[in-house]
């Protein structure tokens, strides 16, 4: 006689038979939900014995025993259930010796004939200098993850040079240029320029469809390069952005004579932020106007130059870079279709009155960026 017999409520047998009628629950729960059935012993349920049920359904009997034995004790749930498995003991294969070599070679110059260590090269070489008898690819990579390491990955950026008097004075003279409260009557304008190159598919896209996305052939014919003048003013919101064929002294001064007298024809002195550029200099109004129109519109600006190297300084690069992302990053063939692309974002732009919250203060450069100040002895 069964020691553990399992009777099933109504409410119980029509809970089980919803479970095989929805079919969304994993298998296994499916399995135990049928031999809960097939041994209910009530006088609603079949009563199969552990043998019959085992035959039927492919399963031990063993199995079939722990499904009634945890019924009775435990209850419907916990029937159908997996109990929780214990953890298993972590087998190591990596000790902190050979973590010790792998962080070493991570950070060791790439071999001859590769641009940049991958996690399979890494495995293999570890194997190569005997540092281990064989590691796996997953194992070099959750160790170098778990010791913050991207050894594939390169960034670029602008490194200043360390304890450098002129780099931090121009830097604190823009930080505090950012600090000044909005004055209309001086507003505070970042001008920067970039490039882009004018690039036209060679052969038809396919539009994007359901399960695939929108594709081009990777051939373009190239169609020259473009610049993109552009000053923005962070705390008014405002920019004035610019397509030009070449990025000359003269295509400058023509853009700052725009700003000057079509963006602020009110303002008494305007501060300018920008690079120290030989394009970018008041004797390039000399170069192209007469020198009474030369001398006005360089008294019409305070110039502070960004420090070389600091070009994270001028905030007309967030918008540059804004606009590559939104506005030019796809191909454009031609000079009029990028302005069009250019002006349609700056129009938005505009409209949304988008300003830059620059929270970076002279007093943060002191102890964040205390490597740029020389040491004074």
């Amino acid at each position: 006689m069964k020691k553990y017999l399992v009777r099933l409520s109504d409410e119980q047998r029509h809970v089980l038979k919803q479970l095989i009628s929805s079919g969304k629950a994993p298998a296994r729960k499916l399995m135990h939900v049928h031999i809960v059935l097939k041994a209910d012993s009530s006088e609603a349920g079949p009563g199969w014995s552990d043998q019959q049920i085992s035959e039927t359904l492919g399963v031990g009997t063993a199995t079939v025993e722990r499904v009634r034995k945890r019924f009775v004790e435990q209850g419907l749930d916990e029937a159908l259930n997996r109990r929780p498995q214990p953890p298993r003991p972590e087998k190591r294969i990596v000790n902190g010796k050979h973590e010790a070599y792998l962080i070493a070679l991570a950070c060791s110059p790439k071999p001859d004939g590769y641009g940049r260590w991958s996690v399979r090269l890494l495995a293999h070489k570890m194997v190569e200098l005997e540092y281990i008898e064989r590691v796996g690819r997953e194992t070099i990579r959750i160790t170098l993850k778990r010791n913050e390491l991207k050894p594939w990955l390169k960034e670029q950026w602008c490194i200043p040079p360390k304890k450098n008097a002129e780099f931090a004075y121009h830097m604190e003279d823009i930080l505090d240029v950012y600090h000044q409260p909005y004055d209309p009557k001086r507003p505070q304008i970042c001008m920067d320029e970039g490039s882009k190159q004018l690039l036209a598919d060679k052969r038809e896209r396919l539009p994007m469809k359901k399960g695939k996305p929108e594709r081009s052939d990777n051939e373009y014919q190239r169609h020259g390069t473009v610049s993109v003048f552009l000053a923005c003013e962070p705390l008014g919101g405002k920019r004035l952005v610019k397509v030009s064929k070449r990025r000359t002294k003269k295509d400058w001064a023509v853009f700052m004579r725009e700003v000057i007298d079509q963006q602020y024809p009110d303002a008494e002195k305007i501060v300018l932020v920008m690079d120290n550029l030989n394009t970018h200099t008041p004797s390039c109004f000399y170069e192209v106007f007469s020198p009474q129109e030369a001398r006005r519109l360089t008294e019409k600006l305070e110039i502070h130059y960004t420090p070389k190297h600091g070009s994270w300084l001028n905030m007309a690069e967030i918008e540059l870079s804004v606009l590559a992302r939104q506005a030019l990053c796809d191909r454009i063939p031609t000079f009029e279709q990028a302005q069009q692309a250019v002006a349609a974002w700056k129009a938005q732009r505009d409209q949304a009155a988008v300003t830059i919250d620059w929270r970076f203060t002279a007093a943060d450069a002191r102890i964040k960026l205390k490597h740029l100040y020389p040491v004074i002895k």
